[in-house]
């Protein structure tokens, strides 16, 4: 596995940043025309969920991208997170004979 040093971007600062505000929207706009609470919207623009498989569809229709985009990101995220956290070190490798 490709060890990285820093980390990619939360999906929810992608969204925050790149798909929000420069676009001039504000969280309330955005979440009500996903049809999402604002509070939901909110916990992921300010990094604290992820983005489902469901809210990766709703957004590739509302910005014009695709559902993989936002899936490889918060994949992206996590497996970095995992990664941070595995020790290598105390699991048995078995190989082929």
């Amino acid at each position: 596995m490709l060890q990285r040093n820093l980390p990619p971007s939360h999906p929810g600062s992608i969204l925050r940043e790149l798909f929000i505000k420069e676009r001039g929207l504000t969280i309330t706009e955005v979440a009500d025309g996903l049809g999402i609470a604002r509070g939901n919207l909110s916990a992921i623009v300010n990094e604290r969920a992820g983005i489902s498989p469901e809210l990766a569809i709703k957004l590739s229709v509302a910005f014009g991208n695709t559902p993989q985009f936002w899936v490889n990101l918060q994949k992206n995220y996590e497996l970095w997170q995992a990664e941070q956290k595995v020790d290598r070190s105390r699991i048995r490798h078995f190989k082929a004979a």
